[in-house]
């Protein structure tokens, strides 16, 4: 059997150890000794056992100096007290990122405060079953090591079983250290209400095998130091404080990688200084995405306002694609060119309707395309790719890492059980069980990678097939997920029952096992719920097959896997290149970088971007030239302090814009004393900004003007330009239906499956924040045909998008002769087959022929209160010009025209006003929406008053225009003609020659 080793010189545990210990420093080594009675003669009446409990000498002004002198070789900020008010004690916190090594240093932490100071008793807490298994067994699995480092230190570790208390009395007695190992959910209940005795805990009952004692009193009476493992799931309550304040500790000490209270940070190993010191894997992220790259995620009905929020890649300002989630709605904010920084793979996808019915919920476009909830979240066939590409990568590793001894695990979350067993009841009404979807899936696709070239050598060795893969699938996969009394698998809930301990009993007591060569078992299925607790040092893939919410959070995930990965023979291994763990997201890589980056902030003490006060302080300075030192603390803080005051740093101590400006320009300076260390300071703050932005002197905020949106002249302007119209076509149907099936038949192009794209990247945790680097390695996968499948309504969804009769578009679909591609992939048949028909309208609508407008009655306009709803407040871009005879304070131009025209129209002495027609201002037309440019009142000489709407392009004839945009244009003159206020609808390019 594998038996795991381990090395007792990380240098970076001997001080997290020392941290601790030196708290101490002055202690002289000593034991106390009190009375623990069996009879009833007092609380603790004749001598009839010794106790042994912890004593200390040190003042709290002792130990206050020692917690300074530690912070500061630290480089942490320095504690003002450390008797917490709460619990009259002291609360010291060391924070370790997940995967190096926490429970191991507080564990020999006891041996040497026992060593120094002959402290002997310890009691550990922590929030859940899964941890107190996991505590359990390491400490069974250190126990020789210990041994080995200490010897003739006795000690006795032990889990609190409230049906076992002579366990707790021999706690109390024993003079070697003693360990005892408590959920805190077994002494937080009712312990000083002796009015709820039924309800309390048993350790704060009275028990006549204590001769009548209470058994936390023999807690109480050790002086115990208290380790909680996880305190941000522990103490997280005030029920649960003065529960650890009734053991009567003589200090506490926290553990975790995601304190809520740091209280006296002592020590610091965040998940920056981890993965820059490799002391833990690095991460690769394989984002799992459409071809267009586009994801719903959500979508949210609020009281008839509906939005939905989506995944795209967004156009960032170096012009590089970006996944980013933005809100959009079927109203002002539709345009996924347009919030996508006009991506050019979103043009036309404009979302006209939002369906937030349960269990059907999507958004559609006004080109046709529907974008489905399940289309990324809860399709299959991103499940499938999913699986497929984590058995690839598993056995990618396994042809590098079996010739190096390593064995390589893989492990899948679930939320349902029944994806993966299922149980079918018989005719005699027993349960048969059978394998779930995504075990079968497992089972097709291992099967069928296996049997590639690439994988030969894996099996053609008779040795590696002794312990390796082979093609019996079942001795390969197994799922470890909790019981109920009659031995069927079930899920788990966030609340542990009896049937989860039972599952983390075994998940723990199989660590070793699942290392080991003995086993065949590689790829675990595992329970969405089971989070905590449960992580092996060989798992070097983690893939989430969820299908509701994610529950698992992206540091819940990859620390199932974090920790550096052993041999057979249970020495750790250092190499960089093998140490990847390799994360199968259900989102994009950027998306999954980004979500860390925010849970990494709100769950540590980590800060990217933070200039604290002690950045400065291993600045060299020369002080002479035989004399070079380093600025300290006091110095760090003075240029921290000057930085505040200036107003360079925000109130989170991260860069202020001014900061930022002033760098970019090189105009930064610092007071004279530290001239000579000005560089330093400069790129020591750079280190921390994750990209210096682009700052324009000329950027101004766009205000709205109320004079001239409350004046009679807009009013006036506004009640010609407000109403709305429909439009009909008028065509002949035969000749347009033979057009149709012709240009199919000709122009449809090849109909292929859309695959789904897995990225694989780097992820990077730095002090600026978390990066991910471009693609290293890039897969697709096909989708299956779609035969099999439910199928959308053809005729339905091309009626929606193109108004035609169905008796017209079944004609076309039975004549084109490509009805056959609409099951290779419905969606890009449907929407080809919508744009013919729609270029074929246009053809007949040449320079507007064949289409009617009506208005469509009084009451149907955009009301001019809008205005006030889109203002925009902040900062601008470039592409503005102040103006003041509009209703914003300044107008955003699209092109060099636009420029000229919203000039020359402020200054021109005839415009009384003008506006540039905002994006909801909508013609609906057969070829989408139109927005016109400007509405403008002209005054003619002083007597007569004009209003005209003004499209403005580079030039004004129609063979320079798109052909849609002219059809548009033609379309709006048809709709100001029909809603017949008397306002002018016109062309123009030159604005002088328009005037005249």
């Amino acid at each position: 059997m594998l038996k795991l080793k381990f090395d007792p010189n990380q240098e970076y545990q001997k001080i997290a150890i020392d941290s601790i210990v030196d708290i101490f420093d002055g202690q002289s080594l000593r034991r106390s000794k009190f009375t623990a009675s069996k009879n009833n003669q007092g609380i603790f009446g004749e001598i009839t056992e010794l106790g042994y409990g912890n004593k200390l000498d040190l003042s709290e002004s002792d130990l206050l100096n020692n917690v300074i002198k530690i912070q500061d070789r630290n480089k942490l900020k320095r504690s003002k007290k450390i008797n917490d008010e709460l619990y009259g004690v002291p609360n010291f916190a060391i924070e370790m990122e997940t995967g190096t090594g926490k429970t191991y240093v507080y564990t020999r932490t006891v041996f040497e405060l026992n060593k120094k100071y002959g402290f002997t008793k310890f009691v550990i807490v922590v929030p859940s079953v899964a941890i107190r298994e996991g505590v359990y067994k390491s400490l069974q699995v250190t126990e020789d090591h210990f041994n080995k480092l200490y010897p003739g230190q006795g000690f006795n570790y032990f889990i609190y079983d409230s049906n076992n208390l002579n366990q707790v009395q021999s706690f109390a007695t024993s003079s070697d250290i003693e360990i005892m190992i408590i959920n805190v959910d077994a002494f937080r209940k009712s312990f000083e209400d002796e009015n709820s005795q039924n309800k309390a805990n048993i350790i704060h009952k009275p028990n006549d095998k204590l001769s009548g004692r209470k058994p936390i009193e023999f807690i109480q009476q050790t002086n115990p130091f208290i380790i909680i493992d996880e305190p941000q799931s522990v103490d997280n309550t005030d029920k649960s404080k003065e529960a650890i304040k009734s053991l009567n500790p003589l200090a506490i000490f926290r553990y975790s990688a995601t304190h809520r209270d740091a209280y006296n940070l002592m020590y610091r190993l965040g998940p920056v200084e981890a993965y820059e010191n490799k002391l833990v894997k690095a991460i690769e992220v394989v984002g799992i995405e459409n071809e267009n790259n586009l994801k719903l995620i959500s979508v949210r009905n609020n009281n008839g306002s509906y939005t939905a929020k989506v995944e795209l890649k967004k156009i960032n300002e170096k012009g590089v694609e970006v996944s980013k989630q933005e809100t959009v709605n079927s109203g002002r904010k539709n345009n996924l060119f347009e919030i996508s920084n006009q991506n050019a793979k979103y043009e036309g996808m404009v979302v006209s309707n939002i369906s937030a019915i349960p269990g059907n919920e999507y958004i559609e476009f006004e080109n046709g395309e529907i974008l489905k909830l399940s289309d990324d979240s809860t399709d299959l066939d991103h499940k499938r790719f999913q699986i497929r590409s984590t058995i690839e990568t598993h056995l990618d590793k396994e042809m590098y890492l079996l010739k190096k001894n390593i064995k390589v695990i893989s492990l899948f979350f679930l939320d349902k059980v029944h994806n993966y067993r299922e149980y079918i009841e018989n005719d005699n009404g027993e349960k048969i069980v059978e394998k779930g979807q995504y075990a079968k899936i497992f089972e097709e696709e291992y099967l069928k990678l296996i049997k590639s070239p690439k994988y030969k050598t894996l099996f053609d060795d008779q040795n590696l097939r002794d312990f390796m893969l082979n093609e019996n699938v079942d001795e390969i996969h197994d799922g470890y997920f909790s019981q109920d009394k009659k031995g069927v698998l079930k899920d788990s809930k966030e609340k542990t029952t009896k049937a989860d301990e039972d599952t983390f009993e075994l998940i723990m007591k199989d660590k070793e096992r699942l290392l080991s060569f003995d086993t065949k078992l590689r790829f675990i299925f595992s329970h969405s719920a089971l989070k905590e607790g449960w992580d092996n040092p060989n798992v070097f893939q983690i893939c989430t097959l969820i299908e509701s919410q994610d529950t698992l959070t992206k540091r819940q995930k990859i620390g199932r896997g974090l920790r550096l990965p052993v041999d057979q023979e249970g020495e750790r291994i250092q190499d960089e290149i093998i140490n990847i763990l390799t994360v199968f997201a259900n989102e994009s890589y950027e998306s999954f970088a980004e979500n860390l980056q925010k849970e990494i902030e709100s769950e540590t003490n980590t800060k990217f971007g933070v200039i604290d006060e002690r950045l400065f302080e291993n600045i060299l300075n020369k002080k002479d030239e035989n004399h070079i030192e380093e600025i300290g603390y006091d110095t760090s803080k003075q240029i921290h302090d000057y930085l505040v005051e200036n107003g360079y740093l925000d109130p989170n101590e991260k860069a202020s814009n001014k900061l930022k400006e002033e760098l970019v320009e090189e105009t930064f300076k610092m007071p004279e004393e530290f001239s000579d260390i000005e560089k330093d300071v400069i790129d020591l703050i750079k280190s921390r900004i994750k990209r210096l932005p682009i700052f324009k002197k000329s950027e101004e905020k766009k205000t709205l003007n109320k004079e001239v949106l409350l004046s009679e002249d807009f009013k006036q302007l506004w009640d010609k330009v407000k109403y709305k119209t429909v439009f009909k076509l008028d065509f002949n149907v035969d000749d347009f239906v033979d057009n149709v099936v012709k240009e199919i038949k000709l122009n449809l192009g090849k109909i292929e499956v859309s695959p789904i794209i897995a990225k694989y990247v780097n992820l990077r945790i730095q002090q600026e924040g978390v990066t991910t680097t471009d693609p290293n390695k890039v897969r697709k996968y096909a989708k299956e045909n779609y035969k099999e499948k439910e199928l959308p309504n053809v005729v339905e969804f091309i009626e929606k998008y193109t108004r035609l009769k169905k008796e017209t578009i079944v004609k076309i679909l039975k004549d084109c002769g490509r009805l056959d591609d609409f099951y290779v992939n419905p969606q890009t048949f449907m929407t080809r087959v919508v744009d013919v028909i729609n270029q074929q309208k246009r053809l007949i609508m040449t320079h507007g022929k064949g289409v009617k407008y009506e208005k469509i009655g009084e009451h149907e306009f955009y009301s001019q209160d809008l205005f006030e709803d889109d203002e925009l407040i902040g900062y601008i871009t470039s592409n503005a010009i102040p103006v003041d005879k509009s209703v914003y304070s300044h107008i955003i131009y699209d092109s060099e025209v636009e420029k000229t025209f919203a000039n020359k129209m402020n200054e021109d002495r005839d415009v009384k006003l003008f506006v540039k027609l905002p994006n909801w201002f909508k013609i609906d037309t057969p070829l989408g929406s139109y927005n016109p440019d400007w509405a403008v009142v002209f005054d003619k000489n002083g007597e007569e008053r004009l209003y005209f709407v003004l499209e403005t392009k580079g030039s004004i004839l129609s063979e320079n225009l798109r052909f849609v945009e002219d059809v548009k244009i033609e379309c709006g003159r048809k709709h100001f003609e029909a809603i017949d206020t008397g306002i002018k609808f016109e062309k123009a390019d030159d604005y002088d020659e328009w005037k005249n």
